[in-house]
């Protein structure tokens, strides 16, 4: 039996990795940025993909002729977005890095976070100071896109334990609201065989209000909320919270 750790651990990245970045999660990236009008870069536009995973973005990104930077702490995710990069006859530059720690002062016309990659530090003003690098990165009137399944979202979906399967293998993910709502703990138990694999994330989840106040403290304006990539309304419909922002010119 095999435990691990969180989002910090670089063996849950690589045990979770077919159940977390699947085929249809590379897919569904290509036809966001085909299709998206909040994905919608120049040629040319220097693009930060931060928390890039696998390169899932960033690698689609290149292929379109973006300056693209992804950025990870971790390394396995990296060799494998430099490998997928190098498949594709593309060269994004990669940086391990802490997203805590990172920030290149003016570098980027663009930052994204996308998938949910937001909002796992323990210190609530943690999460608040990644904003602020990331706004630090972009230039006067650059452009910031935070994709997240907002609370509202969360509400009405949080079931039952989930069970799914990918060949011979089996997770089970159990959710659990946290806080009065402030955080959501999420139990993971992956059964490969006889091998048994079982890991825990705990992050703040945010609704439309709480993450619109945090980008305007973060020094953003222009500050926008939608309730998916097609750039629909945050109501009933929502299927993700997606937050627009600014870097004041």
């Amino acid at each position: 039996m095999t435990h691990t750790g969180g989002f910090q651990d670089d063996d849950f990245w690589t045990e979770f990795h077919d159940f977390l970045f699947s085929e249809q999660r590379y897919s569904q990236a290509e036809e966001l940025l085909d299709t998206s009008p909040l994905l919608s870069f120049p040629a040319g536009a220097r693009v930060l993909d931060l928390c890039c995973g696998p390169g899932v973005f960033t690698v689609p990104l290149a292929r379109r002729g973006c300056e693209v930077t992804g950025v990870d702490r971790s390394g396995a995710m990296l060799d494998r977005a430099r490998k997928l990069a190098a498949e594709a006859g593309v060269g994004p530059r990669y940086v391990q890095a802490d997203v805590l720690e990172y920030a290149d002062p003016g570098a980027f016309d663009a930052v994204l976070n996308m998938f949910t990659s937001f909002g796992y530090f323990e210190d609530p003003a943690d999460n608040a100071r990644v904003l602020r690098q990331m706004r630090t990165s972009l230039v006067p009137g650059g452009t910031m896109l935070l994709d997240v399944a907002g609370k509202e979202l969360l509400a009405r979906k949080v079931v039952p334990p989930k069970v799914v399967q990918r060949g011979d293998d089996l997770l089970v993910q159990t959710d659990t609201v946290l806080d009065d709502w402030a955080r959501l703990r999420s139990d993971w138990v992956l059964v490969r065989g006889e091998r048994v694999t079982r890991a825990s994330l705990v992050w703040f989840v945010y609704s439309a209000v709480e993450l619109r106040r945090m980008a305007l403290e973060a020094g953003f304006v222009d500050v926008e909320v939608f309730g998916g990539f097609d750039g629909r309304p945050y109501d009933q419909d929502a299927e993700r919270l997606i937050l627009r922002a600014a870097r004041p010119r």
